[in-house]
């Protein structure tokens, strides 16, 4: 170690330093999408709503980011993400999205942490692009960041309806996980108006029910079911297996 540190003494980071040591030996780097240094500023719910289909491993440098949780100070909303992943770290922000067309909405779990609803039809290979809620860590020319964002709008039809986790607790003999999410504020849009779209304004709380067997394979999609809103004002969703040769569109 003494010897790669006199080879490399220009180096000013930890990070790379060691990297550049383990080269040195032979050891290749492994990419994690699950591992998050996080140098943005601001509000990264856009982020996590939309987060990579990869197991969370780490959410570091959180003292220059927002409260990830509305009316919740950083440490309350850090140890709220928790209650996630004690009970399924495997399924922890995993993103799942479906279709509810006799409304003709979208919508977008993050499993433990958010859902965002649409009131359109929206390809998914533009919803698992994160909401650039969040800024750069420095100013300069794009691209911004190492990920492809979708900008805020104040368009109706492509403006989420956004909930987060409320509460998560396990039924029916802890084979079922039921994960409760309530909107955060009213979205001050008018709904969006193209035939055959109705408003998601008076939903005021989703829940999301899985089966509380962890998953074993990292990055494994899965589908949904929008089932019913029970009072009109309560959205129910069913994770499940996608089928063989389902189309997901």
């Amino acid at each position: 170690m003494n010897d790669c540190l006199e080879r490399y003494p220009f180096m000013h980071t930890s990070d790379h330093l060691t990297s550049s040591c383990l080269f040195d030996l032979g050891v290749a780097l492994t990419l994690e999408m699950g591992i998050h240094q996080i140098d943005l500023l601001g509000d990264i719910s856009g982020m996590i709503s939309a987060h990579p289909q990869a197991p969370i491993v780490t959410l570091h440098h959180f003292d220059n980011i927002d409260p990830i949780f509305p009316n919740r100070n950083r440490t309350e909303g850090v140890k709220h993400l928790m209650k996630a992943a004690e009970i399924d770290q495997s399924r922890l922000a995993q993103q799942t999205i479906c279709y509810d067309k006799p409304m003709n909405w979208s919508v977008s779990v993050s499993w433990g942490y958010s859902v965002h609803i649409y009131e359109s039809i929206i390809p998914r290979s533009i919803l698992k692009k994160p909401l650039e809620t969040f800024k750069p860590w420095k100013n300069g020319p794009p691209p911004l960041y190492m990920f492809n964002t979708r900008l805020l709008t104040n368009d109706p039809c492509h403006t989420p309806h956004v909930f987060f986790m409320e509460y998560i607790r396990k039924l029916k003999g802890n084979s079922v996980v039921l994960t409760t999410y309530r909107r955060k504020a009213r979205r001050r849009l008018q709904p969006c108006f193209v035939p055959g779209n109705y408003s998601a304004d008076n939903i005021l709380r989703v829940r999301v029910f899985s089966n509380a067997t962890l998953r074993k394979e990292a990055g494994k999609i899965d589908c949904c079911n929008v089932l019913h809103m029970a009072a009109m004002n309560v959205m129910n969703i069913k994770l499940r297996n996608c089928r063989k040769g389902e189309v997901i569109a």
